[in-house]
């Protein structure tokens, strides 16, 4: 896969820019290189033996300790990447100015102490990463003023949660942590835009039965992420229900509050196509939908905003990016999502918000500068 092979030229670089230049005895630095591969290749090994590569069952410190190495993996290259322009660029301002006399880098920058220096720098933050990535996350209180928002509206609560990857990292305690902090905001409406679970129903049935637990007098609504069908999407289509969660699947439900009406529309997820299962289709989760009332979507994927604003949505609310997870990503992220990735976005008419989301996937569990979320959204009239 993509992922193992970027693991694998991150840990050549590093055999070659680290390893081999340290003042050790061969089978040290053989060993070293050894592990270092093996790191490397941690996805592969994950895929091939333990249960798959979108929801590995292992045990939870298994994956605190991977995710730790392949960080430091990470972090250590783009340290040692960066020192390396800085030498090379010392060395050509040098080599212009002195024309071709080389200076010393002084016993300081020793091979042996740059290289201990630099794992050190990369093995701290991402032990902070790992450590911010299984918390549980704070809640966030927002508003959001929407011009087609009858008066007696004005004021109305919901909470979003986005991407809880309920998994073999996160479990029972902590799912019950989320639903206890998402209580306190007490929201009308309680929303979960997808990316609920990493794994089958039969694996994760203790950990999904603190979801039970969400209280909010309108209901507890959902659309569906990708990883849904990656977790076996028919099983937990009928698992949802038996939580009290209503999966809206290309269709809407129609709320009557104080005498006014809202609509509340869901969409698949694009990755119904490779199991042959409907795509996402607006028209139809809309269908029947009366024009006059406000629409909120639900879509896992930021990505349609534009062409859900066309077609009169006024609120979307979205996760599936994890806000890049990593401060400094966000650009990356944003290319495969048409350039949002967190927070509000105006998009014509419409209003999209962004979550950074509640958990993550198990298979890189690093947040650095990008914390989880539980949002509390208050709709206000425009």
């Amino acid at each position: 896969m993509i992922s193992s092979l970027v693991f694998l030229a991150v840990s050549l670089y590093l055999l070659l820019r680290i390893i081999l230049p340290l003042p050790a005895a061969l089978p040290v630095k053989l060993l070293s290189g050894a592990a270092l591969l093996l790191v490397a290749q941690h996805y592969s090994l994950v895929r091939i033996f333990f249960g798959g590569f979108s929801s590995p069952e292992v045990p939870v410190y298994v994956l605190i300790l991977s995710g730790w190495l392949s960080g430091s993996l990470l972090f250590l290259f783009l340290l040692a990447l960066g020192c390396d322009i800085l030498i090379l660029a010392r060395r050509i301002a040098r080599f212009a100015a002195s024309r071709g006399r080389r200076g010393s880098a002084g016993a300081f920058f020793s091979p042996g102490r740059r290289q201990a220096l630099l794992v050190c720098m990369a093995a701290v933050p991402a032990a902070y990463a790992v450590r911010q990535a299984v918390n549980v996350p704070e809640t966030r209180s927002l508003e959001v003023r929407l011009p087609r928002l009858p008066r007696a509206l004005d004021g109305f609560t919901l909470a979003q949660i986005s991407d809880l990857h309920i998994s073999s990292l996160l479990r029972e305690g902590w799912v019950k942590a989320v639903v206890e902090r998402t209580n306190s905001l007490r929201p009308d409406l309680i929303v979960l835009t997808g990316d609920i679970v990493d794994g089958s129903p039969a694996s994760r049935n203790d950990s999904v039965a603190g979801l039970r637990g969400l209280r909010a007098p309108l209901g507890v609504f959902a659309c569906v992420g990708n990883h849904e069908y990656y977790s076996g999407f028919g099983a937990w289509m009928k698992k949802f229900p038996s939580l009290g969660v209503e999966v809206l699947l290309n269709r809407h439900r129609l709320l009557e509050i104080q005498g006014q009406k809202l609509v509340l529309a869901g969409l698949a997820d694009p990755v119904a196509a490779r199991y042959g299962l409907p795509l996402p289709d607006l028209a139809s989760a809309l269908a029947g939908a009366p024009e006059e009332a406000v629409r909120i979507l639900l879509d896992h994927r930021p990505a349609r905003a534009e062409e859900n604003a066309l077609a009169g949505v006024d609120l979307q609310l979205s996760g599936h990016t994890h806000g890049g997870q990593i401060l400094g990503l966000a650009g990356m992220v944003a290319r495969f999502n048409r350039g949002y990735v967190r927070g509000w976005y105006k998009v014509r008419d419409m209003r999209l918000y962004v979550s950074s989301g509640a958990g993550l996937w198990s298979g890189f569990p690093l947040r650095l500068g990008v914390p989880s979320e539980i949002c509390g959204l208050t709709l206000r009239r425009a």
